[in-house]
């Protein structure tokens, strides 16, 4: 039978979100419910609130989250009650063109669950990036659940879901850092630090780190920058040329998503570099870059999609480093929260004052 738990949920654009009463379904055929344990405060459930991503209010916000299976449906076979999961939005189809050309990566038919989480009056949720995460127990597509070493606590885990996942993914997957490159990361927001600890796990030996504000290059020296700019005062592409012996560096990673930042990302990167973009930029932003500079510098201009991660191979792997004391998920966790503190939190983010805050349900504090 169907259960009502808390969830957070956005009701029209801009306005205060609110914790209300949504109801779970009993999972159907491929579907599984999970008991959330903890859901990180990420800058895209801000930009379902705000409206930036579609109209199809009222959301579920949440998806950055790990927990348990609690219950599973008919047909499910990819996980097992009781498994610990970080939950993930790139439920990989396996009969796309992406995915029939072995780039699953690139997925075009990512499953979600076929229901429909609902308010008590029966209104239709719309579950942001079809997860539902801030919320006692959410109903996912049983792809969308990637099995993982408990050890590891879901505070740390559920950063994995996305926002680290993506900053990870930029330079180890998209922008295929390798040992002793040099690697410039331009906004150190929770994002672009993690592009620069997947920089400093794939080898960069110089790694440049980009912002205007001061705290967010202490946190970026935390997670590996060898070097810091502060683009406020000092010009990026004189500073981040200057470091690599007039060359620019090898892979540039835009982690804010601003034209003008881009071009700068451009303008730094050495002959036959990489332009990553992983920062998500407004719709109705737009670029003008010379394009014999294109041409003449060769190299590559990417784009980021969560890291161009694979949940199925990455997750696990970088639980494991964790585990090893290799990667400092720990330290992305700026505060752990309650379910009410959402609002709150993205008043934080918005000020710059935290990398991540993370929703810890009841029952696990």
């Amino acid at each position: 039978m169907s259960q009502k738990v808390r969830g957070i949920i956005a009701r029209a654009k801009g306005e205060p979100v609110s914790v209300e009463t949504i109801v779970i379904p009993d999972p159907g055929p491929s579907e599984v419910v999970v008991a959330i344990q903890a859901c990180g405060v990420c800058h895209t459930d801000l930009h379902y609130r705000e409206g930036g991503i579609n109209d199809e209010f009222p959301f579920l916000l949440g998806h950055e989250a790990a927990g348990t299976v609690e219950t599973i449906g008919e047909g499910v076979t990819h996980v097992e009650v009781g498994d610990y999961v970080v939950l993930n939005w790139r439920a990989v189809c396996g009969e796309c063109r992406a995915c029939k050309r072995g780039e699953a990566q690139y997925c075009f038919n990512t499953h979600n669950a076929d229901q429909k989480m609902t308010l008590e009056d029966g209104t239709e949720l719309s579950p942001a990036l079809g997860i539902g995460a801030f919320c006692d127990k959410t109903l996912v597509h049983q792809g969308q659940c990637t099995k993982v070493d408990p050890a590891a606590p879901a505070t740390a885990a559920g950063l994995l879901g996305c926002g680290v996942m993506a900053g990870l993914g930029a330079a180890m997957n998209t922008g295929q850092v390798s040992r002793g490159q040099s690697v410039a990361v331009f906004g150190c927001g929770g994002v672009g630090d993690a592009a620069i600890a997947g920089a400093k796990l794939a080898g960069a030996s110089t790694i440049i780190a980009v912002d205007i504000d001061d705290t967010k290059l202490e946190w970026a020296t935390g997670f590996g920058a060898t070097h810091t700019c502060n683009s406020k005062n000092t010009d990026p592409v004189e500073f981040i040329q200057s470091v690599t012996d007039g060359n620019g560096a090898d892979v540039c990673i835009e982690a804010i998503g601003h034209p003008a930042v881009y071009r700068q990302c451009f303008e730094a990167r050495d002959l036959a570099g990489t332009v990553v973009l992983v920062g998500v930029p407004n719709p109705e932003m737009t670029i003008e870059l010379p394009f014999i500079e294109i041409f003449g510098r060769g190299g590559a201009l990417k784009s980021s999609w969560y890291g161009d991660c694979l949940p199925e191979r990455d997750f696990p792997m970088l639980i494991d480093l964790y585990l090893q004391g290799r990667l400092d998920l720990d330290g992305f966790v700026s505060e752990t929260i309650e379910l009410g503190d959402v609002e709150e939190a993205f008043h934080k983010m918005e000020r710059g004052e935290v990398l991540r805050s993370v929703v810890v349900m009841d029952e696990q504090r």
